[in-house]
């Protein structure tokens, strides 16, 4: 499983290059960019989300369901917990960092290659924790200020729509049309390489020797992408809930980079935009090394 996520990464990091290279060529404009992102954002993901849930209903399947998604409260309320107390007073926009994981850009490749189709399943409800929190404790985090904490966005948010659908298709058992299965599947395709080239043209965005420079983003990456998920691990190692595969989704989940919305909120509030930019690059490097260890780590324990 370790050489099979490897590879995933090594592929990943491939496109990632490739986007961050046409960016710097103009190949690639910021409008380019934003467009992508809102592509995988209102058409891909959910796409995603949707067809894993698009499954027969199943007792089993029920009770992993339930499970997976008691463990991915215990997850985003310890990881929210670790980043306030890391940076919360000083720092909103560490605290946001260290504590939201890129889960559904850079998670959900990861986790089907993981444990396959499955995992896209078993981490849904825990991208929807993500994004509710950050539309709540997250601007909080940032702005400082109550009033900014917006529910309507949750209830607006694509990915949360995609997971009621996918709920709402599961329970009723609906079947999938065969033209269904074949959109979704072609859709499906380019999420990875999508997802990559974006996180590319962020990277081009940053200024690679100032960010290798700043002691601060090293220290965030390091409780982003090693302290959260491993005292995660810890706790999933004791509690006697949740098959393997879940609880490796959601470590992998987990010890994904900086989600790129700590730059969106940054710059809405009027905060450091380049320092939460380099956060998300810093930490998408570094994952290179430290995912692979950290699942090696998990398929130890667990």
């Amino acid at each position: 499983m370790v050489l099979i996520l490897s590879k995933q990464i090594l592929i990943m990091f491939t496109l990632i290059a490739i986007g961050y290279l046409f960016f710097k060529k103009n190949m690639i404009t910021i409008q380019g960019s934003a467009d992508m992102g809102k592509v995988l954002l209102y058409l891909v993901i959910p796409v995603v989300i949707v067809n894993s849930f698009w499954i027969e209903r199943t007792q089993e399947k029920t009770m992993e369901l339930l499970y997976s998604i008691l463990l991915s409260i215990v997850a985003m309320g310890l990881s929210v917990l670790i980043g306030y107390l890391f940076f919360g007073k000083k720092d909103g926009i560490s605290a946001f960092s260290s504590a939201f994981s890129n889960a559904g850009f850079i998670g959900i490749p990861l986790v089907t290659a993981a444990v396959g189709n499955e995992g896209a399943f078993f981490v849904a409800m825990m991208i929807v924790m993500i994004n509710a929190l950050q539309w709540t404790v997250g601007v909080y985090m940032i702005s400082k200020d109550k009033n900014a904490m917006s529910f309507k966005k949750i209830l607006t948010n694509p990915i949360v729509i995609s997971v009621v659908i996918g709920l709402f298709v599961y329970f009723l058992n609906i079947p999938q049309p065969a033209i269904i299965t074949d959109l979704f599947s072609a859709i499906k395709g380019i999420n990875t390489a999508l997802a990559m080239l974006v996180s590319g043209t962020y990277l081009a965005k940053s200024d690679l020797l100032k960010m290798l420079t700043r002691k601060n983003t090293y220290i965030v990456s390091f409780v982003r992408l090693l302290v959260i998920p491993l005292i995660i691990l810890g706790v999933f190692y004791v509690l006697p809930i949740g098959t393997l595969d879940i609880k490796l989704t959601l470590v992998i989940a987990a010890a994904c980079p900086v989600g790129s919305n700590v730059a969106i909120f940054a710059q809405q509030y009027d905060k450091n935009y380049t320092e939460a930019v380099e956060h998300v690059c810093m930490s998408t490097l570094l994952c290179l090394f430290t995912l692979p260890l950290l699942v090696s780590i998990a398929t130890m324990i667990l």
